[in-house]
């Protein structure tokens, strides 16, 4: 799917430093995308299609998209914020617009410049596929271009380079998670959330990504411990407030699931509270490491997070990730640590 979709990429004059740009949800399309984009060496940037109609400001070259969405069992269509989106963009050549929902919303006619993701990567009988190559380009040349997430203004936008993206994902992944190629990670995220490319930079470590989205209570809130048991998935990415909501609704996974392959449990987004540790630990799995882990859309990745090799405390984060400067202040701007174990 990426060679086709780099292939049919570079046929619409996508070529290095073009922005490629995706307002979509967290589906395979997207992830496939991004790598086509990457391998051309185009900058791939994403959002959420709840995101309003003036989020993208990026002026890519291509638009992918979809014709509507699902949550919480309804559909929605996203035509006309699509179309909106597109009126806004002048330099925009091209909009490839993905069926998500097949049999509802198919109307392309008021969408400029669009095409069904269908047709774009149809293949002629005599059409030769060009072979997926990545280019090889300096260290620091763009791979994403990523947005603060707005609490201070008008949203901000950042750009990382290749070379410390894939070095900071690795490091993570590998040094502070323990990941190997046999592990497989669902992180609950949007395409809008930098978690989207954490989840991403998994590959990097030869494992599976499994891609969730909709509600996390929808159709049950035991959705995704289910698909824990039918994927064998080995880490589940989330955030305190979902575990809050299952405690609450007095969820208890350790009587009605195996969780047999789940290892490790990450949540972000919010401190985790001691009593989420005791509800884990209690009524989820008792061997598993449930860590806290805390970063930014700035460094596309963590400063503080889980650490293996240490014991987990609760309402604690483990550890400061390594080559990062970590220190904890009071509010009377008094140091409470000198020294972090990492």
């Amino acid at each position: 799917m990426v060679e086709l979709f780099a292939h049919k990429l570079r046929k619409l004059g996508v070529v290095t430093g073009d922005r490629i740009v995706g307002y979509i949800p967290n589906c395979v399309e997207a992830i496939v995308a991004m790598l086509a984009a990457s391998s051309i060496g185009a900058i791939w940037s994403s959002t959420s299609p709840d995101f309003g109609v003036s989020v993208l400001s990026d002026l890519p070259k291509v638009l992918i998209s979809v014709n509507a969405v699902q949550y919480n069992g309804k559909r929605y269509s996203h035509l006309e914020k699509l179309q909106q989106v597109v009126q806004g963009l002048p330099d925009l050549e091209k909009v490839v617009v993905i069926k998500y929902i097949e049999d509802e919303f198919l109307d392309l006619s008021n969408v400029s410049k669009s095409i069904w993701l269908d047709d774009l990567t149809a293949v002629d009988p005599e059409e030769k596929v060009t072979p997926l190559t990545f280019e090889q380009l300096p260290f620091s040349h763009p791979l994403y271009i990523m947005y603060s997430s707005g609490t201070t203004g008008v949203p901000k936008c950042m750009v990382h380079g290749q070379g410390g993206v894939l070095l900071k994902h690795l490091e993570e992944h590998i040094l502070q998670g323990n990941s190997t190629r046999s592990d497989v990670m669902l992180y609950y995220t949007t395409t809008g959330w930098m978690m989207w490319n954490w989840l991403v930079g998994m590959l990097t470590v030869g494992g599976t990504c499994v891609l969730y989205d909709g509600s996390p209570l929808i159709p049950s809130a035991n959705i995704l411990w289910d698909l824990i048991d039918r994927l064998n998935i080995t880490i589940l990415g989330t955030g305190a407030k979902w575990l809050a909501v299952l405690e609450d609704k007095g969820i208890k996974p350790i009587n009605t699931h195996k969780l047999t392959s789940l290892h490790t449990i990450l949540s972000t987004g919010s401190p985790l509270k001691p009593e989420a540790y005791e509800y884990v630990y209690q009524y989820v799995k008792s061997d598993l490491l449930l860590g806290s882990i805390t970063g930014g859309t700035d460094i596309v990745g963590c400063f503080a997070a889980q650490n293996w090799t240490v014991p987990v405390y609760k309402g604690e984060i483990q550890s400061r990730n390594l080559g990062c400067a970590v220190e904890c202040w009071d509010e009377s701007g008094i140091l409470c640590m000198t020294k972090v174990e990492s």
